[in-house]
């Protein structure tokens, strides 16, 4: 709840906080307000080398909004996935008429299973604690991009609430990692061993990818290697 809190508060006040906050402001919420100092969801979270034939991935579509941040900047082809029902009809209304956007009503991981995630806005997660249960799905990252021939993701945003460790995990382990050209993750800190796992993940990333910028827990960026 805090960092709802913090994301509202005025730009201004932010340095003042990032001096005094260190003794009663947790580590994460100190990165949270780095983040919200330079303006990163209209910045960094935004800002890429996209074209018009450029396909990006939204894992965690939510309600759509970042995804018709990025169609507007550069008309590119997008791929919608959200495993929550209501969300996915939000989407389809945002989007209703758009030829540059599919939205699926899924989520993509290693393997196609049954999941089981708890309600909670914006946090709806397979770790949550409380609210409502809702039976959902996701399928294999590798046999989508099979059943629809595609060979290079430009980008490839992952908002899935701790589902994020075991599909980089895969894509590593699968040897598909080069097939993403941007990688844009958000880790959680609620998954157990998620410092651990963060680590090892990012030190297998610096093999084929550059990290681009890094505010652990909140938003980082790695880009392949020779890509221009």
């Amino acid at each position: 709840m805090i960092n709802k809190f913090l994301a509202k508060i005025p730009k201004i006040f932010i340095p003042f906080l990032l001096i005094c906050g260190k003794t009663f402001l947790s580590p994460h919420s100190l990165v949270v307000l780095q983040w919200k100092l330079i303006d990163g969801d209209n910045t960094l979270w935004i800002n890429y080398h996209l074209k018009k034939n450029s396909i990006v991935f939204d894992l965690g579509g939510y309600k759509g909004i970042w995804s018709e941040t990025i169609l507007k900047k550069y008309h590119c082809n997008i791929y919608i996935f959200e495993p929550v029902k209501e969300y996915v009809e939000k989407i389809e209304v945002r989007f209703r008429g758009s030829k540059n956007v599919k939205v699926f009503p899924y989520g993509l991981s290693g393997k196609k299973r049954n999941i089981y995630l708890r309600m909670s806005d914006n946090e709806t997660s397979e770790f949550g604690k409380s609210g409502e249960l809702v039976k959902s799905k996701v399928v294999s990252i590798k046999q989508f991009m099979k059943d629809y021939e595609i060979k290079q993701v430009d980008l490839i945003k992952i908002n899935i609430e701790g589902g994020e460790y075991e599909l980089l995990e895969y894509l590593l382990e699968a040897g598909l990692i080069k097939r993403f050209k941007n990688i844009q993750v958000q880790f959680h800190t609620f998954v157990p061993n998620a410092e651990l796992r963060a680590s090892k993940i990012q030190n297998e990333l610096k093999e084929t990818h550059s990290l681009s910028y890094q505010f652990p827990f909140v938003w980082e960026n790695w880009t392949l290697k020779n890509y221009n």
